[in-house]
């Protein structure tokens, strides 16, 4: 027996086009509704799945282990209410099951921001535990963790037709409110693992994180989706490290013009060397570099 837990709040928008994508594949289908405003518990109950209340959270994490627990399947789904099963996914897991292959599968995750699919950018594969017999999968109450495992695990293959389809981000407004909810997590986590404070973080963090999406992870064939993603990432960053900085009384730390200088030279340096590698890759890439040596 088959269960998809989905995990709602105030996602009436987009609940239908998710459970209608497993109707086929779940023997049960368990939805988790945290205290929504809107008609998301009347269309899953219209659909025919199974409804449980939890209070509100600010992320998912929180409440994953409570839908596990209602769900009756021997193996489970975890679904997200904008996400879905496409149909070829459904016929490889069903196959895994039967198999007996793994305990529990990391599956990919075809992610649309702004009405395109990201194949960079670090968005791709995206791999998620998501498919597991129960028992096997426990998540942590760290915002976007790696669930706990035991037993054998196994990757199902990087392909499109095998990816769980997530309609991540609709608008600049959605990203920047999940950008907030989330960040309030991230900086208390840290800050409860004793990480400190610096100023140089407001440049260090974010910086890195551009680099290592647009540069990295080749964000640049994503075009103005992969550069704005980036950027947007090097801002949550930021907002993180702020958030830190707020959460320990805005204490006050010399920045020295100098010792900025220094640090700004020192994200200089990293641009370039990933300026030039990413060029190397490109076509033409030997030639730009053998010209930056020799400056000309």
């Amino acid at each position: 027996m088959i269960s998809v837990v989905i995990n709602t709040l105030n996602e009436s928008a987009r609940l239908a086009d998710a459970i209608s994508s497993v109707k086929k594949f779940a023997d049960e289908i368990v939805v988790i509704d945290m205290e929504s405003d809107d008609r998301s518990v009347e269309i899953a109950k219209d659909l025919g799945a199974k409804v449980f209340t939890h209070k509100r959270m600010d992320y998912v994490e929180l409440a994953r282990n409570f839908g596990i627990s209602k769900a009756s399947g021997d193996w489970i789904l975890i679904l997200d209410p904008d996400e879905q099963l496409c149909p070829s996914l459904s016929v490889k897991l069903k196959e895994e099951v039967k198999n007996n292959t793994a305990d529990y599968f990391r599956i990919p995750r075809k992610n649309i921001v702004f009405n395109k699919w990201l194949k960079y950018s670090r968005w791709w594969p995206d791999y998620n535990i998501r498919f597991f017999k129960k028992g096997s999968v426990e998540w942590s109450e760290m915002i976007h963790s790696v669930p706990i495992t035991t037993g054998r695990g196994a990757d199902v293959d990087e392909r499109e037709d095998n990816a769980i389809i997530h309609h991540h981000y609709d608008s600049i407004s959605q990203y920047l409110e999940r950008l907030n909810r989330y960040t309030n997590a991230q900086s208390a986590e840290r800050v409860k693992k004793g990480e400190k404070f610096s100023w140089k973080d407001l440049l260090i963090k974010p910086s890195n994180e551009f680099l290592s999406r647009y540069f990295l992870g080749q964000g640049y064939k994503d075009g103005a989706h992969g550069l704005a993603l980036s950027l947007l990432q090097g801002f949550s960053e930021l907002i993180v490290f702020l958030k830190i900085w707020e959460i320990n009384k805005f204490e006050k730390q010399n920045t020295p013009l100098s010792n900025v200088l220094t640090t700004l030279k020192i994200i200089e340096k990293d641009f370039h060397f990933w300026e030039a590698d990413s060029m190397v890759k490109e076509n033409g890439g030997l030639v730009y570099r053998i010209r930056r040596k020799l400056k000309v």
